[in-house]
């Protein structure tokens, strides 16, 4: 597999992408979740343009996957991972963070951060299997709060929230 910085032109393709992925939100009936917008192309441009967006691509370098991060108080921030469902449970979404975690220790980042549902079984029981361990809620940094504020705002149920760290493995 191939993963690569995601192209300006494949961006409205990566909002379908999501979308797509949220059909298994629908089938837990997690339907809001599944119906929920995806990110504005002028979000993902300005990751992209940031250099921190990636894409999965097959073998005719059509997107499978992204993710997508931010830095929060020193380490990497994993906003958002996403597999369209005809690719997934292939490892497109472990290459993903894998892909992460070496630019992370790369640029000198010593951890990696994403907030996830707790009882899905593709959330955090998954990023579990990953290296990824609970940030208990007295240990969220000022940045983590903030997205967990965020979250709630956004109509998430903050007891179905978890926030999870990975060290870099890759030092």
């Amino acid at each position: 597999m191939n993963i690569r910085t995601a192209h300006r032109d494949e961006l409205p393709a990566l909002q379908d992408l999501e979308l797509a992925a949220g059909v298994l939100f629908r089938e837990i009936g997690m339907t809001d979740v599944a119906e929920h917008p995806p990110p504005a192309v002028e979000v993902f441009e300005e990751y992209r343009a940031a250099g921190q967006l990636w894409v999965s691509v097959d073998d005719a370098d059509k997107p499978t996957g992204f993710v997508f991060v931010k830095l929060v108080d020193g380490g990497v921030h994993i906003e958002q991972v996403s597999v369209h469902p005809d690719q997934q449970r292939r490892g497109i979404g472990r290459q993903l963070i894998e892909y992460v975690d070496g630019w992370a220790a790369g640029q000198g980042w010593k951890v990696l951060t994403l907030s996830t549902f707790r009882s899905v079984p593709w959330n955090a029981p998954y990023y579990a299997r990953l290296g990824f361990t609970e940030i208990p809620q007295n240990e969220l940094t000022p940045g983590l709060r903030e997205i967990s504020a965020a979250e709630t705002a956004f109509g998430l149920d903050p007891a179905e929230r978890i926030f999870m760290l990975r060290k870099v493995a890759r030092e």
